[in-house]
């Protein structure tokens, strides 16, 4: 083959096959007409921080960087150094743009304004950092999560009540995942993508195209058993027939984006249930229900606090917490059953 033949080959082998990040949003954004890009971008610079954070995750037990940075975060936890590191970096990657009004971080107490010095956008963006950030110094999977809402107020910039939205309001949603390899995955309301990143170029190529958690899905419940004594009776007789009677195997990794990213591949159900040390639940459902629930019922499952939808919870504070039933929607519909029982 001559060459000017082979480069014509390998240039459609790329057009057909390989999908970055960059090229998908653009072919997205094209799909409407009236859109003013700033999605495209805000979506572009989360993917950048993402590469920065997973840089980082890969080579953090070559520095100084695992550990404690002896502080805690506003929920009393202690800050791990590369949380405060991804914080610092998802911040810096958004403040400038122009595209935000304000974020809204779970390590932070307050909302996140944007600096005077620079414009401010219609974007409010809320994320966690680096969600399972006890797993860091184990070398367990980690990830980032985040949503975007649209400024609700009529001020130049962001206030808290653009924060304190409800989940279905989201503009888009998504999570990425630190582990053997890293995966960025987002909805904006019409279905749910994976990209992975290849480091040999440094590029998210789509690798998961409208991903679908698959039916009949695997019959596995992800749970941290060790609270059983906690739970409620109706959530005990849940775990109780599910591994019994229901035939379930049972699969917890104990980091929330690992886990929800099995889930979507495989099917299953996960639960972090309010128990009687946290009967509001304990996850935040700002930074990981709402934006998780998003993604999940986009990929055609179902997420619920037990009793309602987690899209409809109107949340009336930055760090409110949550009950989390999430998967398959079969599989959560059986939960929900066993919960209206109740004790």
């Amino acid at each position: 083959m001559t060459p000017p033949a082979l480069r014509e080959t390998l240039g459609a082998m790329l057009q057909s096959h390989v999908v970055t990040i960059s090229r998908f949003l653009v072919d997205q954004q094209r799909l409407h007409p009236e859109a003013t890009g700033a999605f495209t971008d805000l979506l572009g610079d989360i993917a950048l921080a993402a590469k920065v954070i997973s840089r980082e995750v890969n080579k953090a037990g070559l520095v100084d960087i695992l550990g404690s940075a002896d502080d805690e975060n506003v929920h009393g936890e202690e800050q791990q150094k590369l949380d405060v590191f991804a914080n610092q970096v998802v911040i810096r990657a958004l403040d400038h743009t122009g595209n935000v009004a304000c974020m809204a971080s779970e390590e932070s107490e307050e909302i996140i304004p944007i600096p005077a010095k620079f414009e401010a956008g219609e974007y409010v963006v809320i994320f966690d950092p680096l969600d399972g950030s006890s797993n860091i110094d184990v070398n367990v999977s980690i990830g980032t999560i985040f949503s975007f809402h649209r400024k609700q107020s009529e001020g130049e910039r962001g206030v808290l009540e653009d924060c304190l939205q409800p989940g279905y309001r989201q503009v888009a949603a998504g999570y990425v995942l630190y582990g053997s390899s890293t995966m960025l995955v987002y909805t904006s309301g019409a279905g749910v993508h994976g990209f992975t990143l290849d480091p040999s170029i440094g590029e998210f190529l789509l690798s998961h195209p409208h991903m679908r958690i698959p039916e009949p899905p695997s019959k596995v419940y992800s749970i941290n058993e060790a609270y059983y004594r906690r739970w409620s009776p109706a959530q005990q007789r849940l775990v109780s027939y599910l591994k019994g009677e229901g035939g379930f195997g049972s699969r917890y990794i104990g980091s929330f984006v690992a886990d929800i990213h099995r889930t979507l591949l495989q099917g299953g159900l996960f639960m972090y249930p309010a128990d009687n040390v946290n009967p509001k639940g304990k996850l935040r459902l700002l930074y990981e229900a709402a934006p998780m629930a998003m993604v999940v019922e986009q990929a055609g499952g179902k997420a619920s606090d037990g009793y309602r939808s987690l899209l409809e919870i109107v949340p009336g504070s930055l760090h409110e917490r949550t009950p989390l039933y999430m998967g398959s929607a079969e599989f959560v519909e059986l939960a929900e059953g066993y919960l209206a029982e109740g004790d």
